[in-house]
């Protein structure tokens, strides 16, 4: 079973948390227009803060995995509730007989998705642009090599 959830964007920017500060910023979804023929992604990205790497799929925020759980839910149990009714048809010498039904749970809220942060691109791989808290005025990381580079 597979299950596909939209997250929504900020102009094409997806919020990420890291799971090692647990600061949140933006990356681009998706390859920009400028980014170069046969680049091809890490198989690590760096924090923009606090420089620590992590593989793509361990930067959810808590609200996206909720969301995403939620979403999927019923789908989860509807699949389950089917093939566990389909397992018991087949077996028609028992004498006991048994079915599974639930409660279809209430669709969660959608995710909204504010256009905050400011955009900044890396010198390095300017065509892999992050949005980072307006509040922060340290250097941060590249995504894809971790070089430092000042916001401004």
């Amino acid at each position: 079973m597979s299950y596909s959830v939209s997250l929504p964007l900020d102009g094409g920017f997806l919020r990420r948390e890291c799971p090692h500060c647990e600061r949140q910023f933006k990356w681009h979804h998706g390859p920009t227009e400028s980014r170069p023929d046969g680049e091809i992604d890490p198989p690590v990205y760096c924090c923009p803060y606090c420089g620590k790497t992590a593989p793509a799929d361990e930067w959810w925020t808590v609200a996206q995995l909720e969301y995403m759980r939620d979403v999927s839910m019923p789908g989860i149990m509807r699949d389950l509730t089917d093939e566990f009714n389909k397992g018991q048809r087949r077996n028609r010498k028992s004498m006991i007989s048994t079915s599974m039904s639930h409660d279809e749970p209430l669709p969660p809220d959608s995710l909204h998705e504010p256009s905050d942060m400011v955009v900044t691109e890396p010198p390095c791989h300017p065509w892999e642009p992050i949005k980072v808290d307006e509040a922060w005025t340290d250097p941060v990381h590249c995504l894809f090599c971790g070089e430092r580079f000042g916001l401004g």
